[in-house]
Formats: structure tokens, C-alpha cells, sequence
């Protein structure tokens, strides 16, 4: 069975003796702790970006619901260096299994590319690992490589094209300017300018 965990500090290890497929975060995970998931097959989403960045940008809207404090505020704004800083460590792991997600909640929706631009900008992840993280990697993380996740015979090929090349600038992923979904064609008549 797959299992998909959140997990901070000494529950990254638990969770991956446990054998749990994927940890989400992994935030304060020590270099052994990273080792132990490479040995072992874990994948690991450690979600710096979007989430935090989201939870900064939107703080008004959070504030006073549940555990977002004022006083709490800090700390969250405290994290996306620390997650930054797991996932250069992560990337450096051979074997790590280091896959694209966004923890995405109210306000994060459809923004995806934010989150590619952030692991390649400031967790140092090199622009084609990055997309692979985001397509064939996440796919084999859900048990689906088969099905998605790559253009091949037999896949759901559902594809993008971008105004740029994201191997050269990644902010370029923020630029969709055609989408196949489940062979319908979508383009952005404001980015196309009478491309074919």
C-alpha cells in the first residue's frame, strides 16, 4: 500500500523505517535522515515556495483562523529558508528521490509554476531536474509512470508549450501559451500572437 506522510525532524526517519512511500516537507531532516530515505526508496517533496510564500502573501486572509496567529506569522516566514536549505541538501543525496508538490491550499491553486521557479531560483535544483520532478518523477510516485508523466505510445500525453525555454530561464513556465488535455487543444489567444 502507498503511503503519503507529513513529517518534521525525528518522524522523517520513523516514516521511512516505517516504509513509507513519499514524506511531504521533511523539514529539519538531517543529511542521515536523507541517506536513510535515498537506501530505502523514499521519495521526498520538500515543499519550500508556494506554500509558505502563499501563506505570506495571503496573511490577512489566514490570520485569526485556527493556529495562524500574528504571533505565529514569524516562524512561517522563518521556514522558507530552512526549506530552501533542504532541498540544496537534498539535491546533493545520490539517489534521493526529490519530487515536485505544492501543498497547495486556498490561493495556491493553479499556481504550480511559482513552485518550479522556486526549487530551480533558490533551492539550486537544475531547471530539467525540475521539470522532471514535476512529470515523469511524480508520476512514478503515485504508482502511475505507466499512464502519465511522459510523452510515449499508450501515455495521456496532455501537453504544454511555453513563449521560451524554461532550461534557459524557468520563469518561462509562467508563460503557457498552448495546453492539450486529453487531445482538446487550449490556446492563450493573449500570449499566441498568431502562432501556429
Amino acid at each position: 500500500m502507498r503511503t503519503l506522510v507529513h513529517a518534521y525532524r525525528e518522524a522523517v526517519r520513523m516514516a521511512t523505517l516505517a516504509e513509507c512511500t513519499e514524506i511531504e516537507h521533511g523539514t529539519f531532516a538531517t543529511d542521515e535522515d536523507l541517506r536513510l530515505m535515498a537506501e530505502h526508496g523514499t521519495y521526498v517533496d520538500p515543499q519550500a515556495g508556494l506554500v509558505i510564500e502563499n501563506y505570506l502573501a495571503n496573511k490577512a486572509k489566514f490570520l485569526d483562523i485556527g493556529n495562524y496567529t500574528e504571533a505565529g506569522f514569524p516562524a512561517t516566514e522563518g521556514a522558507l529558508p530552512l526549506d530552501h536549505e533542504l532541498i540544496r541538501r537534498a539535491l546533493q543525496i545520490p539517489g534521493l528521490k526529490v519530487v515536485f508538490g505544492t501543498d497547495a491550499m486556498a490561493g495556491a491553486h493553479g499556481r504550480n509554476a511559482e513552485k518550479l521557479i522556486d526549487q530551480v531560483r533558490d533551492g539550486g535544483q537544475n531547471p530539467m531536474a525540475a521539470l522532471v520532478s514535476a512529470n515523469s518523477l511524480a508520476a512514478e510516485s503515485m504508482g502511475l509512470e505507466h499512464e502519465i508523466g511522459s510523452i510515449a505510445p499508450g501515455m495521456e500525453a496532455d501537453i504544454i508549450a511555453l513563449d521560451g525555454d524554461p532550461l534557459r530561464d524557468i520563469t518561462a513556465v509562467r508563460r503557457v501559451v498552448f495546453v492539450m488535455k486529453g487531445g482538446q487543444v487550449y490556446k492563450n489567444r493573449a500570449a499566441w500572437n498568431g502562432r501556429q
